[in-house]
């Protein structure tokens, strides 16, 4: 199971992207704007750096990250995004809703814990029908397709279209909705680029594929670029075209979680019941038709440093749930079911006054429990095996030693039916944040202080304290 990928985590040196946009599916959250005569119908590229959030592999859930919809007889479209298996998907259909051509990846992609650049580019006047069609998934170019339908030589593509719709692939009737974040969205109209005009192997890591500035590239005249760092208008164009409608999105939805800063969510993939994820993975609630514990650990594994992050107890069924976190062992990993009373586990529950547990032993001490609304700090000290726990914050439980069979160190929640979590690493808190703070890098947006020497879960951060 990967956690960070290291071809998506730079975190120090050349162009930084500031800010990404959270796209809910749940929430039909989208954008659009009306389309114009095109610079050209044959030559164009699209690059989208990604990080995925649920449904990577839900039955007949397509999610699209940009589509061209005309909405006149027959309904054609252009899309480009990820089919129900998980697999790049990308094409253009007709009138009678034939393929023009079609790309569909062998490989899938359903990894939440990590950014990937996807570029396409089109030249249809290219006489070699192999360089009609490119994509490039991290610098590499695809190779390897279940289906590989290419254009005519000189095909005049459907850009002309009524609509162009990010985050779906329509907007007559939005569906396919994308759920995750999108940061540095570019739409180039009339030029075929290549993915190194997007983004840079480093120098010093050459595994490592980085962001570049766009900003001197040529966007034609329905081009545009999505750079999101407008929280109150997360549909500006920074090349100056025209601004997208957004629907489904808030000025929260602006997130610091990017392809430069990756940050710690909640992991979907990790097997466990009763749970759904939202908000990017950072809000997790419990199913209220089962009395089934659940839980869900963090993308972020742990060694060393410390470590802040808040829960939100959003909503709690009496006092009989576990605020659940602390040390997953390699040995836990793949059953995170009833972990809250397994060996090698440290946590917190929140019934019985408020007491810790480890190793399966809990304490008489009465913390004291979090009611609804209430914000659960965690500062966890992983260099001298302590864990701090705050309420609202005020730390209830201080330095308290963490089991001694220990593995690598996971964020971990879970809790029995009818209970919601908004999580809050600092990339894109799932609930509203009233103060912020950042730790002494400046990095994260906390509801209470950051402790003295203790820092947010993001890859700048780990990069400098090797967590």
């Amino acid at each position: 199971m990967p956690l960070i990928l290291p071809a998506n985590t730079l975190s120090t040196g050349g162009f930084s992207v500031a800010n990404s946009c959270r796209f809910n599916d749940g929430d039909s959250a989208y954008m659009y704007r009306s389309n114009g005569t095109p610079t050209s119908q044959r030559i164009l590229t699209i690059s989208t750096w990604l990080k995925r959030g649920t449904d990577m592999a839900t039955t007949d859930v397509y999610q699209y990250w940009m589509g061209i919809q005309d909405t006149g007889v027959g309904d054609p479209r252009m899309y480009i995004g990820f089919n129900d298996s998980g697999q790049l998907n990308t094409g253009e259909k007709d009138g009678a809703g034939e393929n023009v051509w079609k790309f569909t990846t062998n490989r899938v992609f359903r990894d939440p814990s990590a950014w990937m650049n996807i570029v396409l580019s089109i030249d249809t006047t290219q006489g070699t029908e192999a360089n009609r069609v490119k994509i490039y998934v991290n610098g590499t170019q695809e190779t390897s397709f279940a289906t590989s339908t290419y254009p005519t030589e000189n095909l005049d593509m459907d850009t002309t279209g009524n609509e162009i719709n990010v985050a779906c692939i329509d907007n007559s009737s939005p569906s396919g909705f994308f759920d995750g974040y999108i940061a540095e969205m570019v739409y180039s109209d009339g030029q075929a680029y290549a993915a190194s005009d997007f983004g840079e192997f480093d120098e010093d890591s050459p595994t490592i594929w980085k962001p570049k500035d766009v900003s001197g590239l040529t966007f034609g005249d329905n081009g545009f670029y999505l750079d999101f760092e407008d929280s109150a208008n997360l549909g500006n164009d920074a090349n100056g075209g025209t601004d997208f409608t957004t629907s489904g999105l808030a000025a929260t939805d602006q997130a610091t979680d990017t392809p430069t800063n990756n940050f710690c969510t909640l992991n979907p993939l990790v097997p466990t019941t009763n749970i759904t994820f939202s908000e990017g993975n950072c809000k997790m609630a419990t199913h209220p038709s089962s009395d089934t514990y659940g839980g869900g650990i963090g993308t972020f594994g742990l060694t060393a440093g410390k470590w802040y992050w808040e829960i939100k107890m959003a909503s709690l069924l009496g006092n009989h749930t576990h605020g659940v976190i602390s040390e997953l062992t390699a040995e836990l990993y793949q059953n995170v079911t009833g972990l809250q009373m397994d060996t090698g586990v440290t946590n917190f529950r929140n019934d019985d006054g408020g007491e810790m547990i480890k190793d399966g032993t809990q304490t008489t001490a009465d913390y004291g429990i979090f009611d609804d609304g209430d914000i659960m700090g965690i500062a966890f000290n992983a260099d001298d095996n302590q864990i701090s726990i705050y309420d609202n914050g005020s730390a209830i439980v201080s330095n308290y030693a963490i089991s001694t069979t220990r593995g690598t160190l996971f964020p971990y929640i879970g809790s029995g039916i009818n209970t919601t979590f908004e999580v809050n690493f600092g990339g894109c808190p799932a609930f509203a944040i009233t103060s912020g703070n950042a730790d002494a890098n400046g990095y994260g947006n906390m509801e209470f202080a950051v402790p003295e020497n203790y820092y947010v879960l993001c890859s700048a951060n780990l990069a400098e304290f090797g967590g």
